[in-house]
């Protein structure tokens, strides 16, 4: 079906539900938009549909009800959620994953008015679960293409707001982990999708120039096995041992973290999202993912691109001439991003914080 004409809330209290479960990153994205409902239409009931791990992050935004899917729990999960919505309708659902478990899960809600996305974006089916779509638009950020999903309802996001709580308790353990006020680079080196990774040496340089110049650098991650590999991987290389937070902190810690922090070292993660969210500058290691898409959506100046290169060398074509969000995830392409590049976006983004360091 075709993008329909924007039609405007009813007015009064309208029930509107979210449905985005995943990733991290893009559940970062969604905030702004929970922020804008807020703001234009305060007097609307907002539920949203999350992942149990992403719960953690955005689960204590005020205003907001949330229905958590374990998607580990398998037919489980889904009958909690049909049962958490049992005899009640909404006026809207924003059906913003395509997954084809999504759009079955999507099933739980009666709404009526089910915003999907363009065709272009849906796959698995997903024009089939709902009856109204966002614009059909190339080009765009991740995060613009989820604020969209508010035009057919005739509004529109104009400011880009995250302001993500974090408890004191998270702000007390960060203190302990950085205390003072020494300019902090945190390097958080893995992806799920590991092919975004950069090599371990590549990471044990940038930290060994990051630290000569003053630097204090603390390495985060999460506790699964291959992130304790990589980190400790890096340990090994490093010339003189970064701080080793890896697997200590949760989502809410990490995010105080960032508000200690100058800047973040990290490949296409959600830990790029979550420190663009927080205000911290990104060194961005982009090759296989295309940053204007799915960079920091902020501020995008201290990334390295190689993402043309990569379609190039891999694909044979320039990025231009690819479709929009190609992900180019071949083994070897973040070869492509030199040690030397990153040190001189390092360099330009302290000289542009003013930080004072060594040298």
């Amino acid at each position: 079906m075709p993008s329909l004409p924007s039609r405007p809330l009813p007015p009064g209290a309208s029930s509107l539900c979210i449905l985005r479960t995943s990733a991290i990153g893009d559940v970062t994205h969604v905030v702004p938009l929970v922020r804008t409902l807020q703001s234009q239409v305060p007097e609307s009931r907002i539920t949203w549909i999350v992942g149990k791990l992403e719960r953690k992050l955005v689960g204590d935004l005020p205003g907001v009800e949330f229905v958590t899917f374990d998607k580990g729990a398998g037919r489980a999960g889904v009958k909690a959620v049909r049962d958490a919505l049992a005899g009640r309708r909404f006026d809207a659902l924003l059906h913003m994953q395509v997954a084809l478990r999504s759009n079955l899960l999507s099933l739980a809600v009666k709404a009526d008015r089910r915003i999907g996305y363009d065709r272009a974006r849906s796959k698995d089916l997903h024009g089939l679960f709902v009856n109204e779509r966002i614009p059909a638009r190339s080009g765009e950020h991740v995060l613009d293409a989820m604020a969209s999903f508010i035009e057919p309802l005739g509004l529109k996001q104009t400011e880009v707001r995250w302001d993500i709580p974090v408890p004191d308790e998270a702000h007390a353990w960060a203190a302990e982990q950085l205390p003072g006020d020494t300019p902090t680079l945190l390097v958080s080196p893995m992806s799920s999708h590991t092919v975004r990774n950069w090599r371990v040496e590549r990471y044990a340089a940038l930290i060994d120039h990051a630290m000569a110049r003053g630097m204090r650098v603390a390495l985060v991650g999460g506790p699964s096995a291959a992130e304790r590999g990589l980190a400790d991987a890096i340990l090994a290389a490093v010339q003189q041992a970064p701080l080793d937070l890896t697997g200590k902190d949760t989502l809410k810690r990490f995010m105080a973290l960032l508000a200690r922090s100058a800047m973040i070292l990290t490949p296409d993660s959600g830990p790029m999202h979550m420190a663009n969210a927080a205000g911290v500058k990104v060194l961005g290691l982009h090759a296989a993912s295309n940053p204007n898409r799915s960079g920091p959506y902020s501020d995008r100046r201290w990334c390295v691109d190689k993402y043309d290169e990569a379609s190039r060398k891999f694909l044979g074509k320039p990025a231009s001439e690819i479709p929009w969000g190609t992900k180019i995830e071949k083994p070897g392409v973040m070869d492509l991003v030199q040690v030397d590049e990153m040190i001189d976006r390092f360099e330009a983004c302290a000289a542009h914080l003013q930080l004072r360091l060594h040298g």
